[in-house]
């Protein structure tokens, strides 16, 4: 959906409770008192048909009609049955948002042939416009904006976390925990059983307009997988983003989806999505509620290194291990650090060494004292205390110690207050403090890591990834879209086997050199060709179809002959094969035989590759160990498309199979780079051939020569949605220039950063202050992964290239726009060599970014233009903008509008924008 009225959730002026009264069990009166002592400072109504005078001292109303102004949010308590029709009435009378909070077992049951409760609460917030959250949503609250619209037990203080979910439950759960330790939210939302509003429009809404640092989600399903992952990349990109997800296994799983070929598990796909998108991922409810502690106390980590202070060395040990297990690092002092401990004889079993022992007799003033000493090592990122109570240091005296000090402490400190009667007073002196505390070291850690894992993540996302091994031609793709064709005119929903090989080739995929037959004498003519052993497979419909072995793969050989050393012995391998299909397989009838010559060697490896396609995350590359007879599903990495080969490197060095090549492999990186290649050609094929719907390369051989797929099947389906919008290839074309240069406008991608770092040299200081508004001599990396790394969902980015003279790739000039979530507004940038200044690549540039902004239905552009910026001033009023002065900004607006608005919502956001 969008952002669309999503404001009048978040900060309404007025609220109309539906079905509220002062009855003990009355939902809706529950919310009003909660309004209330939230300090609502709007209006607030109550409608019931009873006909109260009041609820609570809020005037009551029997009909929505006879309030005396629509409010900009409807609190919706009334039976379940009554709710389609309470929305309908609301969205007649004009009210833009409704909150729904009744539920129950009825809501899918159909009511007098005229559909389910969901479904016809799902129409009457389609014929209206007007947005629905719920139903079976515990509510909302915006602590800052005293905001109180839910069913919760008790008040939320302020704070800087947001916390999405889907279950009402849990999101009461968490907040009863918060409470506890005196922490606070910025947002706290249930979304229940939403039939519009969903978690990707709240989190796109909060990302937008709310200034909250870090998001904490719960999921238990997903319906539209690009916008959950366009909404999780753009909030990851300026904030921590951490994700638990319920439903993991089989049983638990409610969604009704049927199983993903080829995948063991659909949780992968979650794993794979959340790595994607910068988003951490919590396994359980006791890490929920420490990451709400961490992030709500923890300031932004600079790096990984931790240190440990503790008054015993069996629980610094403790902590040691789920460090290290973890991939955590444990940080190394200096020698200041080290001489400092030493003197200050403060350390027992590794004097001067992490961690610092304080032994038994350590008092609260010996704790403070080595917490400031390594805290003061400018590498530590963060020192961790593990304290077990004693005579000499009980647990509230040195949690007391470490809160008088601890703004002597130059690190993030997390504590650990291990036991339960002593520790329990310590722990609430820290929450009085602001201070995270852990009841184990091990949490602790955990906790740690959830900072750790995030800013690795981001790293990852923003490095450059190496030039594309393979890009594909319009004559490599009609080929390939030309056998489809024709296999679904003959009404196929699959390639057969040598049809296959003939799209894997296209793709520079190597196949085993095959001879096809159709009898036992055509087979002993073709085996004259090859030397040595051969083997004999045969074709039909049933193993033309990739990952058909779904829960027994080594059953793949069954239509299988290996060793076959002579003419004699293939014909009569074809009779035999042709037996035994007939036999175990009455239906399907036998297209062919394949023969190969034998693939063996000491020196190889099997491995399994393909594309399999999931009911909601689309197309996913899948790898890992192969062979007939391995059980294929265990090592089975996956990864959303489209791959580069950064992120193919990453998915493959999760599998078994990555480890097993670096230890008996003679050249590891050379295997490697060919598997990543693979991978990112795999992931091009998914992008170009849209009904591809799966396929499979098992066996996949590799060795020192190089890779080969032996066998592998491909099937068909309708037209792919991905889950990560792919490389427009679409939208690439040649132009001339005015002095005859030949150039390609194309959209840009992550693997130009070198060429904007060279682009960038030949920009003058005062172009660059035109673009940035400020001097930028240099590019950083987080600039680089900036401005090539973008969502082509929701930004777009067209540079002008040609081939220097040298042979070399050049970038002439590049234009950007940045849409807002709803796809109202989009604002753009362009800039130009300046030494190819008038040759009309400017021009040319903006005409596409036009064109390209019309067809996505974008309402309006507007780039903002310092003063004194003549030219650029100039261009714009050829291409038709106008030109207005920013007072506030003190720069021009150039406003061009591309569409006209179709809803009165549309109208309403262009006139809310600054015009």
């Amino acid at each position: 959906m969008s952002t669309r009225f999503l404001d009048h959730f978040f900060e309404p002026r007025s609220i109309a409770v539906i079905g509220a009264s002062e009855k003990p069990h009355s939902l809706g009166g529950l919310v009003i008192r909660n309004l209330q002592e939230g300090g609502f400072p709007g209006t607030l109504w109550a409608v019931n048909p009873k006909g109260y005078e009041s609820v609570f001292d809020v005037p009551c109303v029997k009909r929505v009609s006879r309030l005396p102004s629509p409010p900009d949010l409807a609190v919706i308590c009334s039976p379940v049955s009554t709710v389609p029709g309470s929305i309908a009435r609301l969205g007649r009378f004009g009210v833009k948002a409704a909150l729904v909070l009744s539920g129950g077992p009825h809501l899918d049951d159909e009511l007098d042939g005229k559909g389910s409760i969901r479904s016809r609460m799902l129409g009457a917030a389609r014929m209206s416009g007007i947005r629905v959250l719920g139903p079976e949503c515990m509510g909302l609250i915006v602590p800052g904006n005293k905001l109180n619209a839910s069913y919760a037990n008790r008040s939320v203080k302020v704070g800087r976390v947001a916390y999405l979910g889907q279950s009402g439950m849990l999101g009461t759960a968490m907040l009863d925990w918060a409470a506890g330790r005196g922490i606070g939210f910025s947002h706290l939302i249930t979304v229940g059983d939403s039939v519009d509003v969903m978690l990707p429009d709240l989190i796109d809404y909060i990302s937008q307009f709310s200034p909250t640092q870090a998001l904490l989600l719960h999921l238990e399903r997903i319906l539209d997988a690009q916008h959950f992952m366009t909404a999780l990349r753009d909030a990851s990109r300026n904030r921590l983003v951490l994700a638990i997800k319920s439903g993991r296994s089989v049983e638990s799983d409610l969604t009704g989806l049927p199983p993903t070929p080829g995948i063991a598990n659909r949780d992968q796909l979650f794993n794979a999505a959340f790595a994607r998108a910068g988003v951490v991922r919590v396994n359980d409810s006791d890490e929920l509620f420490d990451a709400l502690e961490t992030l709500s106390r923890m300031k932004p980590l600079r790096g990984d290194r931790l240190a440990i202070v503790s008054n015993g060395l069996g629980p610094a040990l403790l902590a040691i291990d789920k460090l290290i297990s973890t991939g955590g690092r444990l940080a190394a002092f200096n020698e200041q650090t080290c001489r400092a401990l030493l003197d200050g004889n403060v350390d027992m079993s590794r004097p001067g060494e992490n961690p610092v022992d304080l032994g038994g007799n350590a008092t609260p003033e010996t704790l403070v004292d080595a917490v400031e000493i390594v805290a003061a090592d400018p590498g530590v990122d963060a020192v961790l205390v593990v304290h077990a109570p004693t005579r000499m240091a009980p647990s509230k005296t040195t949690a007391q110690a470490v809160v008088a000090n601890r703004k002597r402490f130059r690190r993030n400190l997390l504590t650990s207050w291990m036991g339960l009667e002593e520790a329990i007073s310590a722990r609430h002196e820290c929450n009085l403090a602001g201070i995270p505390t852990y009841i184990s070291p091990e949490q602790a850690v955990k906790a740690f890591m959830h900072m750790v894992v995030y800013q690795r993540v981001q790293a990852l996302l923003q490095e450059t990834p190496p030039s594309l091994p393979f890009t594909t031609t319009p004559d490599i793709r009609a080929r390939c879209r030309t056998l489809i064709e024709e296999a679904k005119a003959a009404g196929r929903e699959y390639l057969w086997h040598r049809e296959t090989a003939q799209v894997m080739e296209a793709y520079g995929i190597p196949v085993a050199p095959s001879r096809y037959v159709t009898n036992a004498q055509e087979g002993r003519h073709a085996a004259l060709a090859f030397d040595g052993a051969m083997a004999l497979k045969v074709v039909h419909e049933g193993n033309s179809r990739p990952f058909r072995y779904r829960n027994h793969p080594h059953k793949i050989s069954a239509g299988l002959l290996q060793d076959l050393t002579t003419p004699e012995e293939v014909a009569e391998g074809v009779s035999r094969l042709a037996e035994k299909v007939s036999e175990k397989y009455p239906s399907f009838e036998i297209r062919e035989y394949c023969l190969q010559p034998m693939q063996r060697g000491m020196h190889s490896m099997q491995l399994c590759a393909g594309i399999t396609r999931d009911p909601i995350f689309g197309p996913v590359v899948v790898f890992g160990i192969g062979g007939y007879k391995a059980n294929i599903l265990a090592d089975r990495q996956v990864a959303l498309p489209p791959l580069n080969m950064r992120l193919a490197r990453d998915m493959a060095g999760r599998t078994h199979a990555a480890r097993l090549i670096q230890e008996h492999s003679s050249d590891p990186e050379r295997d490697m780079e060919r598997i990543c290649q693979l991978l990112v050609k795999l992931s091009q094929m998914a992008s170009d051939l849209l009904e591809l719907r799966g396929l499979e390369l098992n066996p996949l051989l590799l060795n020192r020569d190089g890779m080969m797929a032996l066998d592998f099947a491909m099937d068909l389906g309708s037209p792919a949605r991905f889950a990560i919008m792919p490389y427009p290839e679409e939208l690439r074309e040649w132009v001339t220039l005015k002095n005859g240069w030949e150039v390609e406008i194309r959209p840009i991608r992550a693997e130009d950063a070198p060429l904007i770092t060279r682009f960038h040299t030949y920009l003058s200081e005062q172009s660059i202050r035109f673009r940035y508004f400020h001097n930028k001599a240099d590019l950083t990396q987080r600039d680089l992964s900036t401005l090539s790394h973008i969502n082509y969902d929701r930004q777009m980015a067209f540079i002008a290239e040609r081939l220097s003279d040298t042979g070399e790739k050049e970038m002439l000039g590049v234009v950007r726009v940045w849409n807002d979530p709803d796809n109202i507004r989009t604002e753009f940038s362009v800039i130009i060599r300046d030494d190819l200044q008038g040759l009309g690549i400017g021009t040319l540039l903006m005409k596409k970014m036009i064109c390209y902004c019309k067809s996505v239905g974008t309402l309006e552009m507007i780039g903002k233009i310092m003063i004194d910026n003549h030219p650029m001033r100039s261009l714009m009023k050829h291409l038709g903008f106008r030109m207005r002065y920013n007072m506030e900004e003190e720069v021009v607006d150039a406003v061009l509008r591309l569409n006209e608005p179709a809803s009165e919502w549309q109208r309403h956001r262009l006139g809310s924008l600054p015009d």
